[in-house]
């Protein structure tokens, strides 16, 4: 059985990709959101917001598509990630616990969000071996 140990994700409202690292090699997936996404504008004297409401079953399936790995990476272009780790933290604190970092992300292909995980997990990696050491 392959064990990840680092998981990065780039979310926006409309899916989620998923990619998973282990010591066999890189397992992906994407997650679909069930809202229709629609553009919305926000109206001079309206009460609502003019956001979309925030789709709490697609951030639970992102969540359940995670692995327990050592560290993950949340990644995209606005405030999804965002979302992401409060409905982890409210509800799946296990894999909350994981998560290492925010970064934004605007839309890069598979192969840069693979390129850009290993470089950032590197780093993460040597600067809590320095904090070990020098700490």
């Amino acid at each position: 059985m392959n064990e990840f140990h680092h998981a990065i994700v780039w979310i926006d409202r409309q899916q989620a990709r998923v990619l998973r690292f282990g010591p066999q090699g890189v397992a992906s997936a994407i997650v679909h959101s069930s809202h229709c996404h629609e553009h919305l504008h926000h109206k001079a004297n309206s009460i609502d917001s003019g956001k979309a409401p925030v789709d709490r079953d697609f951030l639970q399936r992102v969540g359940a598509s995670l692995p327990p790995a050592a560290a993950i990476l949340l990644t995209g272009p606005a405030n999804a990630k965002r979302e992401l780790l409060s409905h982890l933290e409210a509800h799946q604190k296990t894999i909350a616990s994981h998560v290492v970092g925010l970064e934004t992300l605007d839309h890069p292909s598979d192969g840069q969000l693979e390129a850009f995980a290993r470089t950032y997990f590197h780093t993460d990696e040597r600067m809590r071996l320095r904090e070990r050491i020098h700490g």
